[in-house]
């Protein structure tokens, strides 16, 4: 990777990461067109971790294949907003403080928090 590091993506809560090669490599990808540096907030989450156990299956982030990245203006979330998709992320929610960015399997979705 050229602009993470591994720790970065780890759990918040048991420190396992299981984050997928292909969603790093991706995410990388999207870094680089996108021109600005990226601050995770959430990668991977162990499937015990407290959100993912609420769930009743794991979410991507369990799964290795999502994060959050945090935005600092609405032109920074407009520009991930525009090139996610073309390099194959197909779930993208956004929130106020971050966009969640997954290579989920199923048909593109997007939401709002």
């Amino acid at each position: 990777m050229r602009y993470f590091n591994i720790k970065d993506f780890d759990c918040q809560e048991t420190g396992n990461n299981e984050m997928s090669d292909e969603f790093l490599w991706r995410l990388d990808e999207l870094r680089d067109v996108c021109g600005f540096p990226f601050i995770i907030t959430s990668g991977y989450r162990d499937p015990t971790h407290s959100l993912e156990a609420a769930k009743t299956n794991p979410g991507t982030h369990a799964q290795g294949i999502a994060c959050d990245i945090k935005i600092n203006s609405g032109a920074e979330a407009f520009v991930i907003l525009e090139k996610a998709p073309s390099l194959g992320f197909n779930g993208i929610g956004l929130h106020k403080k971050f966009v969640h960015v997954d290579i989920r399997k199923s048909m593109p979705v997007a939401w709002c928090y």
